[in-house]
């Protein structure tokens, strides 16, 4: 068996490190940390005690190639403090997004793409938003 401790990091492939630097870092507001000198392109953030790690592959075949919101396909999720304050802040920033407020999992979600089409949800308890 493995003794797991949890998840350390996600990593996803983006095309733009620009662009994706801009999402994450500006318009998430995600802190950026170091990343060791490797010889390809990326960046790294921290998100409570997870990281992200992001990795220029412009041909790597996790791409998602529709700019369409499913929340059934690949994703990573991020548990939130507040719904309504994410989700207007999210929609101040003009990010295009899907609600599931009352989602059969439990969890209000909120769905959004990164700009290389990469899924991101963030969540919290439905019975917390409740209180």
């Amino acid at each position: 068996m493995i003794k797991s401790e949890g998840i350390h990091h996600v990593s996803l492939s983006v095309i733009d490190l620009n662009k994706a630097k801009h999402f994450y870092g500006t318009v998430l507001g995600f802190k950026e940390i170091e990343r060791p000198k490797f010889d390809f392109p990326g960046a790294w953030y921290q998100i409570g005690a997870q990281q992200l790690h992001l990795i220029v592959d412009e041909v790597s075949s996790t791409l998602r190639k529709v700019n369409e919101l499913n929340s059934r396909e690949g994703h990573f999720a991020i548990r939130v403090n507040d719904y309504e304050e994410t989700l207007a802040y999210l929609k101040n920033q003009g990010v295009q997004i899907l609600e599931k407020p009352k989602s059969k999992s439990g969890f209000a979600q909120i769905f959004c793409m990164d700009p290389d089409f990469n899924l991101i949800e963030f969540n919290v308890d439905q019975e917390t938003m409740n209180k």
